[in-house]
């Protein structure tokens, strides 16, 4: 096999690679589901299990949280949930270690399972801080106006 069929080899590889479809991972995706009786969870069950690629849907009435399993993308099992008709979020909660400030009015949230509060986004911003810079400065020994407001 010479430089030629080492460049055939190569090229016919790299062409099989570009074919190939690029395979989903294994997803957990955690819901939020509005469900009232067994009537209810029966019905997004089956719907979930529709979806192609869920390996396994696990429902927990207590929480209103159903758990997917499988192939699958989030959004097409949102989708897929709110054809139910039921009022359905991706699981809004994590553990309150993950959080800066656990006890926010934006992050507490009294139907949280024990230990869990809303994920809710960073709130400081540049403009948060450079107010907070200048009333330091404002009230710093090193500032020779600072008596006048005091």
């Amino acid at each position: 096999m010479g430089v030629a069929g080492t460049l055939e080899y190569f090229s016919d590889l790299l062409s099989n690679a570009k074919k190939g479809k690029k395979k989903k991972m294994m997803q957990t995706v955690a819901l939020k589901v509005r469900m009232d009786c067994q009537g209810c969870e029966r019905k997004v069950k089956s719907v979930l299990y529709r979806v192609e690629g869920v390996k396994s849907v696990k429902i927990d009435m207590k929480q209103q949280k159903v758990t997917v399993t499988g192939f699958v993308e989030p959004e097409k099992v949102l989708k897929a949930a709110q054809s139910t008709k039921k009022k359905v979020e991706l699981w809004p909660y994590v553990p309150y270690t993950l959080v800066a400030h656990p006890y926010l009015s934006q992050a507490y949230d009294k139907k949280a399972p024990p230990n869990h509060v809303r994920a809710v986004p960073v709130t400081a911003t540049i403009s948060e801080s450079t107010i907070d810079d200048y009333y330091i400065y404002m009230f710093s020994d090193e500032n020779p106006n600072a008596c006048s407001i005091m």
